[in-house]
C-alpha cells in the first residue's frame, strides 16, 4: 500500500512539474554577451526594449568560446555580437548545426592593428622596423577573441618579432589612453565600431596580406529552436540594425554616462522612431 502511495505521489509531482515547465520561462529571455563595447551597447538596448515589451531579460557576460558552447547546448538564448565571415568563422563552423542566424546588426565592421594617428607608420609590414618604439608589444584583449587569433596569424605572416599581450578590452583602452596622454607609440588590437575612434585620433594599419580580412558584418545568433519558442523576440532581434553614426552615438552615450543601462536608456529616448521600427506588431 505504501509503495502504491509513493508511486501515486511521484506521478502527481511529475504531472505538476510538467504542467509548470512549459510556461515557466515563456516570458524570460537570456541574452549573453562579451565585454566588447559594441556588444555591451547593443545588448543593453535590446534588454531595455524587450523589458518595455513585457519580457524578463537576463544578461550574462562570458568569453566567446563559452558563449558559443552555451548557445549550442540551449543554456542561453541569443548573442548579438557575432563577426562574420572572418572573426568568428571557426566558432560558426564548429557550432552552426546547433544555432540560428537572425539579423545583421551592422554591415561595416573591421578588425586590425590600431595606432594613434601621430605614429608615422601606416602598414603592418612596417612594425618590425620600429620595434623599439613600440617596445616589441602589441596590446591585445581576451585570449579567446577572434581578433586575437587573427593577430597571432599576423605575427607569423608578417614575421613580426613582437609579443602579443593578453588583456581585457578595458585594459587595452587604458593602455591606449596612457600612451596617447604621453604621446608614446603604442599598437593595439582594435576594431570598428568602437567608441575609442570617437574619443581618440586613431588609424588602423594597412594589412597588405589581408590577414584581418575586409569589412565584416555583425550578426545575432540564437540557440536552435529559439525562433519557434519566441517568435516576437526573434523578429525583434532580426530587425535590430545600426548605421555607423547610430552605433557610434550609442557607444558614446554609454561611455559618457559611465553606466551601461543609463547610457542605453538615454540613447533609446533620443532615438525612439528608430527603436520603435524594430518592434514587431503584437
Amino acid at each position: 500500500m505504501k509503495t502504491f502511495r509513493r508511486i501515486g505521489l511521484l506521478l502527481l509531482a511529475t504531472i505538476f512539474l510538467l504542467s509548470c515547465g512549459g510556461n515557466k520561462n515563456e516570458n524570460k529571455i537570456n541574452l549573453i554577451y562579451v565585454n566588447w563595447a559594441e556588444g555591451i551597447a547593443m545588448t543593453n538596448v535590446a534588454k531595455i526594449l524587450l523589458e518595455e515589451s513585457g519580457y524578463e531579460v537576463d544578461m550574462k557576460n562570458a568569453d566567446v568560446a563559452p558563449i558559443f558552447a552555451s548557445l549550442s547546448r540551449g543554456n542561453a538564448d541569443a548573442f548579438m555580437d557575432v563577426w562574420l565571415p572572418v572573426t568568428h568563422e571557426d566558432y560558426m563552423n564548429q557550432y552552426s548545426a546547433s544555432l540560428e542566424v537572425l539579423g545583421e546588426n551592422f554591415d561595416d565592421a573591421r578588425i586590425g592593428l590600431v595606432v594613434p594617428s601621430y605614429v608615422s607608420i601606416n602598414s603592418i609590414d612596417e612594425l618590425n622596423e620600429y620595434k623599439d618604439q613600440f617596445k616589441g608589444e602589441i596590446v591585445g584583449i581576451d585570449a579567446g577573441a577572434g581578433i586575437m587569433k587573427a593577430a597571432d596569424k599576423a605575427l607569423i605572416e608578417y614575421d613580426m618579432d613582437y609579443k602579443l599581450l593578453t588583456a581585457s578590452e578595458a585594459a587595452m583602452t587604458a593602455s591606449l589612453k596612457k600612451a596617447i596622454d604621453g604621446e608614446k607609440w603604442v599598437v593595439v588590437t582594435g576594431w570598428t565600431p568602437h567608441w575609442m575612434f570617437s574619443r581618440f585620433d586613431l588609424k588602423m594599419l594597412e594589412d597588405p596580406k589581408g590577414v584581418f580580412g575586409d569589412a565584416e558584418q555583425i550578426k545575432t545568433i540564437a540557440r536552435k529552436g529559439f525562433s519557434e519558442d519566441h517568435p516576437y523576440v526573434a523578429e525583434f532581434l532580426t530587425n535590430v540594425s545600426f548605421t555607423t553614426e547610430q552605433i557610434g552615438s550609442l557607444m558614446q552615450d554609454i561611455e559618457d554616462a559611465g553606466n551601461e543601462a543609463l547610457g542605453a536608456q538615454k540613447w533609446i529616448d533620443d532615438n525612439r522612431e528608430l527603436t520603435n521600427s524594430w518592434l514587431p506588431a503584437k
